[in-house]
């Protein structure tokens, strides 16, 4: 030990100049850490905090933790639960669905044959331009237009037996005309059916004590020959000798052999007085007849006032059901005006419409029409061709319109009837004045189901208003499926509707908000 640190270490309470070096004693050497001055400068002044643990990241269970954790009886029990929940509710829908399937009313269906689908076309060949052969060329235009059968009058001659095939009308036709019309009305897809109304269908009276046997022979044996041409039926008044009990027997028995499930024969009755007279002596469960004919205007020599139409028509509206299907013809002598309103009132009564020959829809009319100038007449102006022209596409349009409408629409083929007698005000100062009474609005309903099809006729002269409380019971909304004029479009609302005169409108009805 040098003097000097011998001197200071046997002096007391002095520390020794070199003492940090050995004893560490005002220095950091002692935890651990150098005590020269580089050590010092290059110490860190803040010890860093130890990193946190990293995240672990979410990863899906496998199927062995699945299984384990979904295999708890807790578990297994909801489960158990919800699945029973779910096949309790399934059922108790479908159940609740059925109920209200089976107890909600539904209208029958009744399987309809094809003359009470189909519009019957009455004709005459002789009354057309170019007579059989241009009938046989428009064939396929009448088809278009919604026409399923014709009905053809004046083939026969009066002055012998119209059921002999060779008993046809010079004036008409040959045979070899009338059977290639038969066979191109087929082709068509188009009903024939012979008028052989109020004339002598008895045959020749070869031997004086059998005359009637020999007269059914030969009608029996002319009946056969036509239907195997392809006519379709036969029509008869119910004033002629053939509406009998015992002669449509008789020719029910022939239509049995040319009959099939769209092909069966039939016999139409025109309805000449205001009673269908019964068959006597009706024993057996047969429908002698298939279609009566009836008229909605009665016979009249001189031309029907709007009252005298809308009486008849009413008269027909308030009939009650029958057993025997009907199909309507206009007749009477009508106006011009009231043309248009009575074929939607034909198409539209239940039964088959038997529409007479209108030049108006006569393709060959129409194109001749439009191949002749006005300069051709003097008289005509060409204002006056164009009016005519309109008026022709106007009747084809609503012809068309109403056909079609009938053929898809259940309501209008077999739906039920309602007729609808209501109060409606006159919209014209001038029915004040008038010293004739005005016709009221005529109206009825054709349903089926939830669709509801309104007809409305004003046959009168004078535009009617409705009354808003006419029918309470009825949807307000509809929309426009025809009229005469052809010009209204779009929906419609009951409370503001106006008439014009001479008009009639078809109307879907629908509940507000449901245009189905």
């Amino acid at each position: 030990m040098e003097p000097a640190e011998k001197e200071a270490a046997d002096e007391p309470g002095r520390m020794p100049l070199n003492a940090g070096a050995d004893t560490g004693y005002g220095s950091v050497a002692g935890s651990g850490l150098s005590g020269s001055v580089a050590g010092l400068e290059s110490a860190p002044l803040l010890i860093p905090e130890p990193e946190p643990e990293r995240f672990k990241q979410w990863q899906p269970l496998t199927k062995q933790e699945l299984e384990a954790a979904a295999g708890g009886p807790g578990w297994r029990k909801v489960r158990c639960y919800l699945v029973l929940m779910f096949w309790l509710a399934w059922v108790a829908m479908l159940a609740i669905s059925i109920a209200i399937i089976v107890m909600s009313p539904r209208p029958v269906v009744t399987p309809l044959k094809w003359w009470q689908k189909a519009v019957f076309y009455q004709l005459q060949p002789a009354e057309r331009s170019g007579g059989i052969n241009a009938l046989c060329e428009q064939l396929p235009y009448l088809r278009s237009l919604g026409i399923g059968a014709l009905i053809l009058q004046g083939l026969f001659d009066k002055k012998v037996s119209p059921l002999k095939h060779n008993a046809t009308g010079q004036r008409v036709g040959t045979l070899p005309q009338i059977q290639h019309l038969l066979a191109e009305s087929n082709k068509a897809d188009l009903k024939v059916v012979l008028d052989v109304c109020e004339l002598d269908l008895s045959g020749p009276r070869e031997v004086a004590g059998n005359a009637n046997e020999t007269a059914n022979l030969s009608a029996t044996h002319a009946l056969r020959f036509w239907l195997e041409q392809g006519a379709a039926g036969f029509v008869i008044c119910d004033t002629d000798a053939a509406y009998s009990e015992k002669t449509l027997l008789e020719w029910k028995d022939v239509f049995k052999e040319f009959s099939g499930e769209e092909e069966e024969r039939i016999v139409v009755v025109k309805q000449t007085t205001d009673v269908l007279p019964p068959l006597k002596n009706s024993q057996k469960n047969v429908t002698l007849v298939d279609v009566v004919m009836k008229s909605i205007l009665p016979p009249s020599q001189h031309p029907q006032s709007a009252v005298e139409v809308a009486e008849a028509i009413e008269t027909h509206l308030q009939r009650k059901d029958e057993d025997i299907w009907t199909g309507w013809t206009v007749g009477g002598n009508p106006s011009r005006d009231l043309k248009n309103l009575l074929l939607v009132l034909t198409m539209t009564l239940p039964g088959s419409p038997a529409v007479q020959y209108d030049e108006d829809i006569d393709q060959t009319q129409n194109a001749s029409l439009k191949i002749s100038s006005p300069h051709e007449n003097k008289d005509e102006t060409p204002d006056n061709h164009k009016d005519k022209e309109k008026k022709k596409r106007s009747a084809v349009t609503l012809f068309t319109s109403l056909s079609h409408s009938r053929a898809k629409e259940e309501a209008l083929l077999f739906g039920s009837f309602t007729f609808l007698p209501f109060n409606s005000s006159t919209n014209s100062s001038s029915s004040a004045n008038s010293t004739l009474p005005s016709p009221p609005i005529l109206a009825f309903l054709r349903s089926w189901g939830c669709v509801h099809f309104l007809i409305l006729l004003n046959v009168g002269p004078e535009p009617h208003v409705l009354d808003p409380a006419w029918a309470p019971s009825l949807p307000k909304a509809g929309v426009f499926v025809s009229s005469t004029g052809m010009d209204r479009l779009g929906s419609t609302n009951l409370d503001t509707l106006e008439l014009r005169p001479h008009e009639a409108i078809l109307i879907k009805l629908f509940e507000a908000g449901s245009y189905s």
